[in-house]
């Protein structure tokens, strides 16, 4: 039976980390502004887009939107297949960046502009601009994590960080909008039905969007910041193309690099000069990248996405809001800082085992059938008016995303030492399981509504 080995990291200079994991935030706070991982935000502060000519069909559209992003990261895949190496991936991520920017400046601009399509007001601007952003974000997965090939391993620990904080900041923002929040001043103990009082938010809906422009135009600064900073030897990797070897080369000395391009041990740089001296015809063989164990990775990669920004997330307001408000609210902050600690904690920590992989991955699904089940539930769950439920419901969540999160940053790591086409195929696995999962529980929450939600100031399960 295969042993399970975590690799203990050696713990670097506070203050060296710090600036690293600032610098690599960069690489997916561009992302946050739109696809799902944006989804708690946008769930949190939409009760104040009710002006939409949509209303609450709004998600449903933004859904199809979303998808249509996909076309971002099939193109930028078919050009790596086509035409290797000819496809520069610094100016494609300042590319993204500007027209993130830019979408999220209009956005904030003419969010709530309408106009007359076939004789009916429909939000046009909005429902553009939303598709450009996730364009933008759709495409950030298969752009920035080849990108970070060149940088030393950590740094692909610390992408994952930034990407947990890209979702848990626009969250935070969010709540402190104060959305959705209601009162029943006519409830009686006896269960009769009151009108809610919806409370105002605390800014508007303009405010916020101005608020992710000023985060993404950050993350744009920051990005540039990092690639200056790298051209300059700020990593030891030196400059130009020399750069990219010396610090991938650095990546591959490291204690932690066990390449993943064949079963075997790693062959060390004096063994394949030795080889190369031999004679010209003594050449290492080039192993395929599609091994057993790099399928494996990549199989419950696109899983995991699937589960933790599809599947879940569809039907997470069922799984939480029948124990309140405060359970919901709680279930979305709390699992989106639990995305960046267990980010935080592989930088330290680092399972390499398939075996110790599928019972991380076991665990984050039987949380994740608990939610499932609770949804399927709604609006009469177990434990409905006790706090044990709430509980129960709040840490399910923290460590359903935690769990998976920190799977999901090993993988990468893992599937650093095999190369840049690996991380071109982990972010398209990524986009892939995200796709599929929000894909199949679409029509199972909009079309054919197998989750039933409750009604605001009634008691839902009384008979």
């Amino acid at each position: 039976m295969e042993s399970v080995v975590l690799q203990v990291q050696p713990l670097p200079f506070v203050s060296d980390l710090l600036a690293k994991a600032l610098l690599c935030q960069a690489g997916d706070l561009t992302c946050q502004a739109s696809q799902l991982r944006l989804r708690d935000p946008v769930l949190l502060w939409i009760p104040g887009l009710v002006v939409f000519t949509k209303g609450w069909n709004l998600p449903a559209y933004l859904s199809v939107l979303i998808a249509l992003g996909n076309i971002g990261p099939v193109s930028v895949t078919l050009a790596h297949h086509f035409a290797p190496g000819q496809l520069k991936e610094r100016w494609l991520i300042h590319s993204i960046q500007a027209l993130a920017v830019g979408a999220s400046l209009f956005l904030a601009l003419f969010w709530d502009h309408t106009s007359v399509v076939a004789g009916e007001q429909h939000s046009v601007a909005y429902l553009v601009l939303a598709f450009l952003l996730a364009l933008v974000c759709c495409t950030s997965n298969v752009s920035f994590l080849p990108f970070m090939y060149q940088f030393p391993q950590l740094f692909i620990r610390t992408f994952f960080i930034g990407q947990g904080l890209s979702a848990l900041l626009p969250c935070v923002l969010a709540l402190g909008q104060g959305v959705g929040q209601l009162e029943c001043p006519n409830a009686t103990q006896s269960g009769n039905a009151s009108l809610p009082h919806y409370l105002e938010e605390n800014f508007s809906a303009t405010t916020y969007f101005w608020l992710l422009v000023g985060l993404l135009a950050i993350s744009g600064l920051s990005f540039l910041a990092l690639v200056i900073w790298h051209e300059r030897g700020g990593d030891g990797g030196g400059s130009g193309s020399s750069g990219e070897k010396s610090s991938s080369k650095e990546s591959m000395e490291t204690e932690e690099s066990f390449p993943l391009q064949t079963d075997s041990t790693p062959a060390s740089d004096c063994a394949l000069e030795n080889a190369a001296t031999a004679g010209d015809s003594a050449k290492p063989p080039v192993a395929s990248f599609w091994t057993g164990k790099n399928i494996f990775l990549l199989v419950l990669l696109g899983v995991s996405n699937a589960l933790t920004n599809g599947v879940l997330p569809s039907v997470q307001t069922y799984s939480c809001l029948p124990y309140g408000g405060m359970a919901y609210h709680l279930s979305v902050v709390l699992s989106n800082i639990a995305n960046p600690v267990a980010c935080f904690l592989a930088m330290f920590l680092l399972c390499r085992s398939s075996l110790g992989l599928s019972i991380i991955s076991a665990a984050g699904c039987v949380f994740g059938a608990y939610l499932m089940g609770l949804a399927a539930l709604s609006p009469c769950p177990p434990l409905l008016d006790s706090p044990v439920g709430t509980a129960l419901v709040v840490i399910s969540w923290i460590l359903f995303m935690g769990l998976f999160s920190y799977l999901k940053v090993v993988i990468g790591s893992l599937l650093h030492e095999a190369g840049h086409a690996a991380l071109v195929w982990c972010g398209a696995v990524i986009q892939a399981g995200s796709l599929v999962g929000a894909l199949a529980m679409f029509p199972l929450t909009s079309v054919y509504h197998l989750f039933e939600s409750g009604k605001d100031c009634v008691d839902n399960c009384r008979a």
